[in-house]
Parts: C-alpha cells; sequence; structure tokens
C-alpha cells in the first residue's frame, strides 16, 4: 500500500526559509515525485519535480530561482527548501508520487498524494 507522509511546514517571516519532507512508502523501487501547491482561491499548481535515473528536477517559473528541491534517504524521500519566502507562497503544500506520461505539472497525471502541510508567510 503506497502512503505518503509529509513534514516540515509551519510559520515564517517573509524573506525566511523552510524545509519540507516527504517519505513515499510501498514502493519497491524509486519513482519520480513532485511537490504541489494550492494558494487560497486558485487550483493546485506544479513547484517540482525529481525524476529518477538521471531525468533531472525541474521547477515552476515561480519559485526556480527560490526553491530547491532533492532527493535523500530513506528511498523515495523527497525534500523542498524553500528560501526567501512571500507571503504569496502561503498555501498548503503537497507532495505526490508516481506520475503517468504527460506533463508533470497536470495534477491528474499523478497516481498518489500526501495530506498537505500547511506554509504560511506573514509580511
Amino acid at each position: 500500500q503506497v502512503r505518503l507522509v509529509e513534514s516540515g511546514g509551519g510559520s515564517v517571516q517573509a524573506g525566511g526559509s523552510l524545509r519540507l519532507s516527504c517519505t513515499a512508502s510501498g514502493y519497491r523501487s524509486e519513482v519520480p515525485e513532485a511537490w504541489f501547491r494550492q494558494l487560497p482561491g486558485k487550483e493546485r499548481e506544479g513547484v517540482a519535480v525529481t525524476y529518477v535515473g538521471g531525468g533531472g528536477t525541474y521547477y515552476s517559473e515561480d519559485v526556480k530561482d527560490r526553491f530547491i528541491a532533492s532527493r535523500g534517504n530513506p528511498k523515495n524521500t523527497i525534500y523542498l527548501q524553500m528560501n526567501n519566502l512571500t507571503p504569496e507562497d502561503t498555501g498548503i503544500y503537497y507532495c505526490a508520487a508516481d506520475v503517468r506520461v504527460g506533463r508533470w505539472s497536470d495534477t491528474a497525471n499523478w497516481n498518489f498524494w500526501g495530506q498537505g502541510t500547511q506554509v504560511t508567510v506573514s509580511s
């Protein structure tokens, strides 16, 4: 049974940093994983994706110069280092695992999701 567990959300002042982590259990091998977020009043959007086997890491335009996604241990653990946060980054952050063929930023292409973790940035 696949399960994704996120941690690391919280509150921070503008300009600060937070680090999110997510571990996907239930897989025998490594799988692609991604971070999404849902900002207040908006649809869920892709933030970053990490592929396996040299597939690389990609970011949305809004975060590419401030956020860093990486993989670590145990297997299928991913992190999202968020720097220079602004109030516009406030929202619920989700990790996702096991993407189907298609755009990584399309929520419909991911098979499994974490429960989400709240990130609040105050001005």
